[in-house]
């Protein structure tokens, strides 16, 4: 909702579209031919440039004329939805409940893929000024984002909720729903403990990625908890990839005290490690014991089928889309307390207790 205050005489409240073209243009030390380039047709123009355009764009608030438009017409009735990969069978079931609650609602979604890429605040400023849509879900870790796109301003031009990750600082301000990553990394450490394990190894995701900071941190404090130590190179970085954790889990398999159980930190990871210790000539659950997180849809037909932490990705898609709309219809109100949602230990047969 417009902020009450930027109201003019006439009643009518002034858009964005107000700040000239021309004034970008000068701020970046190109053409008004240029400008449009980068607007509309940003493959046609060399990064540099581009990255000169957007920076003069967010500093002056400029918005394309069809954009505003748009805005002054109340609302476009799209939303974006950026996460890391299309492909990750978790999101898919995230995508589920997202476009569920859209459709529910009148709304239509698209998708900004990252690829697990870090994104800058320049890449994200684009996507705002560019992308006609009245709110934006984050499925992916941004940190850093940006702070000068978490303005007052652009807050209240397109709301933005965050699903599944972990908040860091910047993004406290917004809305999120997820889990609590700690508590479920950790019960999943200690089930694996609970049925005799001691030495325990971890295959988590990338180390700038919050979210993997906190499973890490889980998985510690169930271990410090039970006075266990963690041997240097029990925690291996699989990459949140099949590759990448068959790489750590033969890490793993060769390391001179080789772990009874591996936690890892999403079930595609658990599967890879599945396939790494039995191509290593060892048997599930008897040699090792192997847990996942996520409870994607082929944890359970895995051989053998996957213990997980299960998360209800349908219903976070669906928390998260119509905590949006609420955010778009009601205006934002300040209430920006995260929604947790419960996981749920999930046990099946690739966990048993240690031979001896």
């Amino acid at each position: 909702m417009p902020d009450p205050a930027l109201k003019t005489v006439s009643g009518t409240y002034p858009s964005m579209a107000e700040v000239s073209i021309k004034e970008v243009a000068r701020m970046a030390g190109v053409s008004i031919a240029t400008v449009s380039r980068c607007v509309n047709n940003p493959e046609k123009v060399t990064e540099k440039t581009r990255l000169r355009v957007q920076k003069a764009i967010l500093e002056t608030g400029y918005s394309p004329n069809t954009l505003a438009q748009s805005f002054r017409r109340g609302r476009t009735n799209l939303v974006m939805v950026v996460l890391p990969s299309i492909g990750d069978p978790f999101f898919t079931d995230v995508m589920r409940g997202i476009r569920t609650a859209a459709k529910a609602k009148g709304y239509s979604v698209v998708i900004e893929e990252t690829q697990f890429n870090t994104m800058t605040a320049d890449e994200i400023g684009a996507m705002l000024v560019s992308k006609q849509t009245d709110g934006i879900i984050l499925l992916a870790s941004m940190s850093p984002f940006g702070t000068e796109i978490l303005s007052a301003k652009s807050r209240r031009r397109l709301p933005i909720v965050i699903g599944c990750e972990t908040i860091s600082p910047e993004l406290s301000e917004f809305p999120s729903v997820h889990i609590d990553n700690v508590a479920a990394a950790k019960e999943a450490t200690n089930y694996l403990i609970s049925q005799g394990h001691r030495r325990i190894a971890m295959i988590c995701g990338q180390a700038s990625s919050l979210l993997t900071k906190d499973r890490e941190y889980g998985y510690r404090a169930a271990m410090n908890q039970s006075r266990l130590a963690i041997e240097e190179g029990w925690v291996v970085e699989g990459e949140l990839s099949l590759d990448g954790a068959i790489r750590a889990t033969r890490k793993l398999l060769n390391h001179q005290h080789r772990p009874t159980a591996i936690f890892c930190a999403n079930d595609e990871m658990a599967i890879a490690c599945l396939h790494a210790v039995k191509s290593a000539g060892l048997r599930i659950p008897d040699d090792i014991s192997v847990i996942g997180f996520d409870d994607i849809r082929y944890a359970e037909v895995a051989d053998p089928p996957l213990t997980t932490i299960g998360q209800p990705a349908e219903e976070i898609g669906e928390r998260v889309m119509y905590r949006l709309c609420r955010e778009i219809e009601d205006g934002l109100d300040g209430e920006t307390a995260p929604e947790i949602v419960p996981h749920k230990l999930i046990v099946r047969q690739s966990v048993a207790r240690p031979a001896g």
